[in-house]
């Protein structure tokens, strides 16, 4: 197999980039772009730190190839942002509940939580805990990140609501 252009857009940013038969979408984020968010830990896709949102469904991208991806949508972490550009709604509520620990894991985790968020706006906590399973804390606290998830979740339903606040009478 030799080496192709993929054009897919990363992050809102049309890009194309030369997949070699080895290049894992891992591999391009983080050397070809610049995009050091998503973490190589083992690269054999059980831990979940290097989770990105491919098509708006979390996946591994150690695991992906490159050569697969012509015309696919990628979101990392540099590409979550809230409305004014700053952190967005699940970044603030792990930040406010202590949730990065310490922060190996907290790309991926916040990566796998947009992703349940997106799809749900009131997950259970057990839904909470599926939706994070693929990810691995390598400090032991999933308490504070599934109680961030669930803060993250209360706080966009909030600011959902507030636009319909006064349309009552």
């Amino acid at each position: 197999m030799s080496s192709r252009i993929v054009d897919l857009t990363v992050n809102g940013t049309a890009k194309e980039l030369i997949a070699r038969p080895a290049t894992t979408l891992l591999l391009a984020l983080r050397e070809a772009l610049g995009l050091t968010g998503a973490k190589r830990g083992c690269a054999q896709g059980a831990c979940g730190t290097c989770t990105v949102l491919l098509d708006g469904a979390p996946v591994v991208s150690c695991l992906i190839p490159l050569a697969t991806l012509d015309g696919a949508t990628v979101t990392t972490i540099e590409g979550v942002a809230g409305p004014d550009g700053g952190l967005d709604v699940v970044q603030e509520a792990f930040l406010d509940g202590f949730a990065t620990q310490c922060g190996y894991c907290t790309p991926g985790m916040i990566m796998s939580a947009e992703a349940l968020l997106d799809r749900n706006p009131d997950p259970s906590r057990a839904e909470v805990a599926e939706a994070i399973s693929g990810n691995v804390c390598r400090c032991t606290g999933y308490e504070p990140i599934v109680a961030a998830i669930l803060d993250a979740a209360e706080r966009r339903r909030a600011a959902a609501a507030r636009p319909l606040q006064g349309m009552e009478s």
